[in-house]
């Protein structure tokens, strides 16, 4: 069992980072073999100091099986259109004409490394985690809201993941924003979440969910409701409390509604009703865990690490997760 005052979970967005990874280190760092090696030696690098930081006693690094689910095209057609490879797909649906799923455009040489750094997790002995047709953002979801024993930190740099944050019931769940870098990362729990994006810290978590479905977003290809930004969406969510809630006004004729406000929410009805459940992360998803997620104090397979490392040119990344690992656990 383990004590109270253990490490957190630790829960990481791993398509977030190694993007981040692949885009902030030059693609001239390369293999022996001449292929690109920035995201891995950059991801690594990541992981290293995350757990450095946080000192967690399990981690796991959570994938997208479906980086554009059924579900949530199905409702919402323009849910990341713009970032399908083939642009004459956009809006065809989940599958093309042949039922192939949709296939994000990703840069080629970041492809084959995805590969490269699942293997060497598997190495380290780091857990993944994935739902079949799911986003890793579900997967992230699901493993904090179930999570009744340590305290959890996701790290992503999706803002979409503020809506985990939590303090009651126990343990907390905190976002460690990290999309301006890792140097300029924010913890956020409710306090900080309220503060930043005025709604309200007792439900800070689903308020911003709210929030983020009335204003939209422009990267997951979510209109949101026009005429209303970010400070009038705050505003709605925290003068009704939750976005059903303020929908249950905007059809009572007896509510104090602008008239103005009231045109423009009853206008996107089909749009609130279609959006709120793409907004929400999935909580209840069948996660599968590739290990156990106790975070190991030593590689799994140190042979097998150092071998990767080496051809990978990865040996001082590799070294420094190792030590990493080695003072999480002591």
């Amino acid at each position: 069992m383990s004590s109270p005052a253990a490490g957190p979970l630790l829960l990481l967005d791993g398509a977030s980072l190694w993007f981040r990874a692949f885009h902030a280190i030059p693609e001239k760092i390369t293999a022996p073999d001449g292929q690109p090696v920035n995201a891995l030696r950059g991801f690594t690098d990541m992981v290293s100091s995350l757990i450095t930081r946080h000192a967690p006693e399990r981690l796991v690094v959570c994938l997208d099986l479906d980086w554009r689910p059924r579900f949530r095209v199905q409702l919402v057609p323009s849910y990341k259109a713009h970032r399908l490879a083939d642009a004459g797909a956009a809006g065809s649906g989940p599958a093309g004409a042949a039922g192939e799923p949709d296939t994000e455009e990703v840069p080629d040489t970041l492809t084959p490394q995805v590969d490269m750094i699942l293997s060497l997790l598997a190495a380290a002995g780091i857990a993944t985690a994935g739902a079949e047709g799911l986003e890793a953002d579900d997967v992230l979801g699901t493993l904090a809201t179930r999570e009744s024993t340590h305290e959890t930190i996701v790290v992503s740099g999706d803002r979409d993941l503020l809506q985990l944050v939590r303090d009651e019931p126990a343990p907390p769940v905190r976002v460690f924003y990290v999309g301006r870098g890792l140097a300029k990362a924010e913890l956020f729990g409710p306090a900080e979440v309220s503060a930043k994006y005025g709604v309200p810290q007792q439900n800070a978590g689903a308020a911003y969910a709210d929030m983020a479905t009335l204003r939209g977003d422009a990267s997951d290809g979510l209109p949101g409701v026009a005429g209303i930004g970010d400070k009038s969406a705050a505003t709605l969510i925290s003068r009704f409390g939750s976005l059903e809630a303020l929908v249950a006004a905007v059809h009572d004729p007896n509510s104090d509604l602008a008239q103005g406000v009231r045109a423009k929410l009853r206008a996107a009805d089909d749009y609130l009703k279609a959006a709120a459940p793409v907004v929400r992360v999935v909580r209840d998803a069948d996660v599968h865990l590739s290990r156990p997620d106790l975070l190991p104090a030593v590689p799994a397979d140190p042979d097998g690490l150092h071998a990767l490392a080496a051809a990978y040119n990865a040996e001082s990344p590799v070294k420094r997760l190792i030590s990493a690992l080695g003072s999480a656990r002591t």
